[in-house]
C-alpha cells in the first residue's frame, strides 16, 4: 500500500539541497539582476559556492573570457531580443568551455527564444526581474541528480539562555515526531561535555558523536548505523560523551560533514544545540532548515532571543523566520514578562507556550522518559504536539505504523537512486 503524500514527502525540498563547491560568475545588464544574484549568493544553500557578480552583460563576458577558463556556471543577462540576442550569445559560445553551464537572463518572455537557447545548449532562460529564491532553485536544480535520494530536514533547537529547557524540549520533539508522527528521526546531542540525550532517554552516554567528529570523512552508512543508538523503529540517538577529561576542539566543517551524513539517511534530524556562541554553533544554526529558539519569560531571555532572531533573520533573508517557544511559563512568585509583550518585542508569534510543570518534567527526567510517555493527555503534552505539527506540517490523525516513514524505506529509496 502506498503511503499518504503528506508522510512520504517529508524531508528537505529538492531545491534545499546545498549547492556543491562550484564557481559562479555573473555578468548583468541591470543593477536589479545583480542585486538579486548577490542576495542569492548569501543564502545558506549557496554557502559553498563562490559567486562573482559584475555589470556589462554578454559583451563583458566575451571580453573577459578570451584566453581564460570559464567557471562551472555562467549567468549572463542580455537586453536584446530574438535573433539579435541569439547572435550575441553565439559570440559567447566561442569563448565558453563545453563543461560550463550557462543561464541566460532576458527581459522578453519569448517562448521561441527559450526553445532556441535550449537547442543551442543553454541550461536555462530566465525572465527578469528575478527573485533570490528563484535563482537559488534554478541553480540547485542544475546540480541536482534527478535520481538522487531524498535528504532529511534539519531542525536546530537552541536556548536563549542556560536553563531554558531547550535540550528537554528538543528530545521531546524528536520523540514525538518519531513515535507519534512515525517519521524516522535522529536526535544529535551537540553539547559534547554536558549533553543529556543519554540521560533523558535512559541510555548510557557514548562516544558516538565524538567518534564521528574525529574523522567525519569516514562516516559512511555502515559506521553511522554502528554509532547511532536505536530507540524503537523510528527514533535513533547520537549521544555525547558528557565527560570533562578531554578538550573538545571541533571545527564547523566537521559538524557540517556529520550533519550532512546523517541527513542523507534520516528524514528528520533534530539538533540539540547547547547555549553558547562558538563558530560551529553559529554555523550549525544558520545552515539548518529550521531554527527553534527556546526562551523563558525573563529579561535575559528577552535580550538574547532578540539578538539571535535578528542575526538569523539577517543571515537567512530567503528563509522563514525562526520559531519562538516560550517555556516555563507560570513559575510561582517569579515576575514574568507576559507572553504577549515578549512576542511583540521579538516580532514573532510564539509557535508554542509551554507551562511550568516541574513535577511532570522532573519525574520524566528521573525515569528516563519523555513527558508524552508519562502523561499523554496533559496540557503540556498537547502544547508539544502542536509544536511538532507546526514544525513538520503534519497532523497526528491517520498516522499509523502502516503509513510511516521508516528508516529502512528511506535507505531503500537512497540505494535505488
Amino acid at each position: 500500500m502506498s503511503k499518504p503524500p503528506q508522510v512520504e514527502g517529508f524531508g528537505a525540498a529538492p531545491h534545499e539541497r546545498p549547492v556543491p563547491r562550484i564557481s559562479i560568475h555573473a555578468f548583468c545588464e541591470f543593477p536589479d539582476t545583480g542585486a538579486a544574484l548577490q542576495r542569492a549568493g548569501g543564502d545558506r544553500r549557496l554557502s559553498k559556492a563562490h559567486l562573482q557578480v559584475q555589470l556589462g552583460g554578454v559583451d563583458a563576458a566575451v571580453e573577459h573570457y578570451h584566453g581564460q577558463i570559464t567557471p562551472n556556471l555562467l549567468v549572463v543577462e542580455t537586453k536584446l531580443q530574438g535573433e539579435e540576442a541569439l547572435l550575441e550569445l553565439d559570440r559567447l559560445a566561442e569563448v565558453c568551455d563545453p563543461a560550463t553551464k550557462v543561464v541566460v537572463v532576458g527581459r522578453s518572455n519569448d517562448v521561441e527564444l527559450y526553445r532556441e537557447l535550449m537547442r543551442r545548449g543553454a541550461s536555462e532562460y530566465l525572465v527578469a526581474p528575478l527573485s533570490p529564491l528563484q535563482l537559488i532553485e534554478v541553480i540547485s536544480g542544475l546540480y541536482l541528480d534527478p535520481g538522487a535520494a531524498p535528504i532529511g530536514r534539519v531542525v536546530a533547537v537552541v536556548g536563549a539562555r542556560g536553563g531554558s529547557g531547550s535540550s528537554t524540549l528538543s528530545h521531546n520533539i524528536g520523540w514525538c515526531i518519531a513515535e507519534e508522527l512515525h517519521i524516522n528521526t535522529t536526535v544529535i546531542d551537540m553539547d559534547l561535555a554536558f549533553g543529556t540525550v543519554g540521560l533523558d532517554f535512559n541510555d548510557e552516554a557514548g562516544q558516538g558523536i565524538c567518534d564521528a567528529l574525529s574523522a567525519p570523512e569516514r562516516l559512511d552508512d555502515v559506521l553511522l548505523d554502528r554509532l547511532l543508538i536505536k530507540r524503537g523503529e523510528h527514533l535513533s540517538l547520537f549521544t555525547a560523551p558528557a565527560l570533562l577529561d578531554r578538550d573538545y576542539e571541533t571545527s564547523p566543517d566537521a559538524f557540517e560533514t556529520v550533519i550532512d551524513s546523517v541527513r542523507q539517511n534520516i528524514p528528520c534530524v533534530i539538533l540539540d544545540v547547547p547555549h553558547g556562541w562558538q563558530p560551529w554553533i553559529k554555523a550549525s544554526l544558520l545552515a539548518a532548515d529550521e531554527v527553534v529558539i527556546v526562551a523563558t519569560p525573563d529579561l535575559t531571555s528577552l535580550r538574547n532571543a532578540k539578538n539571535i532572531i535578528d542575526l538569523v533573520k539577517a543571515a537567512r533573508p530567503n528563509d522563514a523566520p525562526p520559531r519562538l517557544v516560550i517555556n516555563q511559563v507560570g513559575v510561582p512568585k517569579r515576575p514574568e514578562i507576559p507572553a504577549k509583550d515578549f512576542a511583540e518585542t521579538m516580532g514573532l508569534d510564539p509557535s508554542a507556550i509551554i507551562a511550568f510543570d516541574p513535577a511532570l518534567f522532573g519525574q520524566a527526567a528521573n525515569n528516563g522518559q519523555m513527558v508524552m510517555e508519562m502523561a499523554p493527555k496533559a496540557p503540556v503534552t498537547e502544547s508539544l504536539r502542536q509544536l511538532c505539527r507546526s514544525i513538520t506540517g503534519r497532523t497526528m490523525q491517520g498516522v499509523t505504523a502502516k503509513n510511516s516513514v521508516s528508516f529502512f524505506r528511506f535507505l531503500k529509496v537512497k540505494k535505488r537512486a
